[in-house]
């Protein structure tokens, strides 16, 4: 009995998974405590051609609590609003300039709740995701994906230094557990 052959069950659960597009194309960076509103996290995908894909962090409040999604709006102030963003050309023209703390969308939660998602990298915006505004659930079922909030292209010279004041992975999942800690410690 202990030399049984392997069931095809058994075999392919020692088989690592395969990893996801995204985790194969992208660098996953993360800027903590938005704005200084505790843990409201955002992802920041980086790809190796520089362009990064803004989405929501796992650990953001959205993702998290299961609020129900009211409706999300790329309307920023009067006069200036994602979906009027027009890029063309090789230079990108058209496109808006953002910084950091640029808000790019605001989330509107049935509860009343309000978040408002930040650039977190200085650049120009490529596109944003209308799909969301269609569909707002996406935006929880599949945030590093279809439910992305927009593309910003850095600029060439600061490519490498957008992840300055960033968090890797690791450092990300350590303020996690220091958020925890502290939302348990308040409980």
């Amino acid at each position: 009995m202990a030399n049984e052959p392997e069931t095809p069950v058994a075999a392919s659960a020692a088989e690592p998974a395969v990893p996801s597009l995204v985790d194969r194309y992208f660098t996953r960076w993360y800027k903590a405590d938005v704005k200084g509103k505790p843990c409201e996290e955002h992802c920041i995908l980086q790809h190796s051609n520089r362009i990064c894909v803004i989405t929501l962090a796992g650990s953001h409040p959205v993702l998290q609590s299961g609020k129900a999604i009211k409706s999300i709006s790329y309307q920023i102030s009067t006069n200036c609003s994602g979906l009027q963003n027009k890029v063309s050309g090789k230079f990108k023209w058209g496109a808006q300039i953002l910084t950091e703390l640029a808000p790019l969308c605001k989330i509107y939660c049935s509860d009343g709740e309000e978040y408002t998602i930040s650039s977190c990298v200085r650049g120009q915006l490529m596109e944003v995701n209308e799909n969301i505004l269609h569909k707002p659930s996406i935006l929880q079922e599949k945030p590093s994906t279809e439910g992305y909030i927009a593309v910003v292209l850095p600029k060439f010279e600061e490519s490498k230094s957008i992840t300055e004041g960033l968090l890797t992975q690791k450092q990300y999942e350590e303020v996690m557990v220091k958020c925890i800690n502290a939302t348990t410690a308040t409980s």
